[in-house]
């Protein structure tokens, strides 16, 4: 396996391109230059940016210039302070990772297909002479595994066709099941050395969502203490968890259940993602882990220094979601206590 220099200690920039009112205030105040001078301070190597296509696209898909000079103006603040980026697609049209934004047929139309490729062409034609410090992530979090094989044609597709403009950018792509590591063995095999897989990690699950309204069947005043035994995870889960609970059993079986929960679980957890990067020798990168707003500062502290020591041991680059707000903010005041601790492991 590969490492993916320039990108081990990140952070994602949620909330400010993507998953926003798209209002010009949200674009000019939620992040502004500060920002990427407070991310160098903290001693991060560098960004990724969600980009929904709002941001460049109009309904009928013609091209925003304002749009991509926000994004010119992103990749000259990494220059300036010395940070890599990533730009990563987080909604296409026909397509979120999020129902509720109600993008639809992507992975039925081939001509929002086509859409996809021309955009991502368009950003290769304006940033792909920026390889020193810049990488591309065609799209956030393919959801059901019914879309693998068009995805891998899609993706595949979409590779070759920037490659015309940026033959050396490299890009990276994930799997279904919201980039998960199950999704990694099925991801099409790598088009050439320039390709980096992605996952995302939010394990234990009812441990880093606890209380979130938006997980199926969750009490949304529901709390735990990281420092719990397996058989408590697996007790919490069953009792808070609708649709998502057979993914978060089959993770925490196998342990012990009068054991705390440790750094075992999350090299369990990476074993597979691991196996996949070696066989194809591609970089293994986890785009977005976190801890959401309602746990304790002591036990997110606790987490991070969990998952981060197995990722170091396995030299998986990172970015932790998210800088600020967006329910798990390292930014937000109620870290205050923690954050210095925090940001050794991130």
């Amino acid at each position: 396996m590969r490492d993916f220099t320039g990108y081990v200690h990140g952070i994602n920039l949620g909330g400010w391109l993507s998953q926003c009112d798209y209002s010009e205030d949200r674009y000019n105040n939620f992040i502004t230059e500060k920002d990427f001078e407070v991310v160098k301070s903290w001693g991060l190597d560098h960004v990724r940016i969600p980009v929904d296509y709002n941001l460049v696209e109009d309904a009928e898909g013609n091209y925003k210039e304002e749009g991509f000079a926000r994004l010119q103006k992103a990749i000259d603040w990494c220059r300036k302070y010395g940070l890599h980026m990533i730009l990563d697609l987080h909604k296409t049209f026909g397509f979120s990772f999020d129902i509720g934004e109600n993008e639809t047929g992507f992975f039925e139309n081939e001509e929002y297909q086509e859409r996809f490729y021309r955009l991502w062409e368009e950003f290769a034609k304006r940033y792909g002479m920026n390889t020193d410090m810049l990488c591309f992530e065609l799209l956030n979090e393919v959801t059901d595994k019914a879309y693998c094989d068009t995805w891998n044609r899609v993706s595949t597709t979409c590779i070759k066709r920037i490659r015309a403009f940026a033959p050396d950018m490299r890009i990276i792509i994930g799997g279904y099941y919201n980039n998960s590591i199950e999704g990694l063995k099925d991801i099409a095999e790598p088009v050439d050395d320039k390709v980096v897989y992605t996952f995302h990690c939010y394990e234990p699950l009812i441990f880093t969502h606890q209380g979130a309204h938006w997980v199926d069947g969750m009490n949304t005043s529901f709390r735990m203490p990281f420092e719990s035994t397996y058989k408590q995870y697996a007790e919490n889960s069953a009792s808070n968890f609708g649709s998502w609970q057979s993914l978060e059993v089959s993770n925490l079986a196998g342990f012990d259940p009068e054991k705390q929960l440790g750094i075992e679980y999350f090299e369990k957890l990476v074993e597979e993602a691991i196996r996949v990067a070696e066989e194809r020798n591609v970089p293994l990168y986890c785009g977005e882990y976190g801890v959401i707003n309602f746990a304790t500062p002591e036990d997110t502290m606790k987490w991070y220094r969990q998952i981060c020591a197995c990722f170091d041991k396995h030299h998986i680059a990172r970015a932790a979601w998210s800088y600020k707000e967006m329910d798990f903010g390292i930014a937000d005041a109620y870290l205050d206590s923690v954050r210095d601790e925090v940001l050794k492991c991130i």
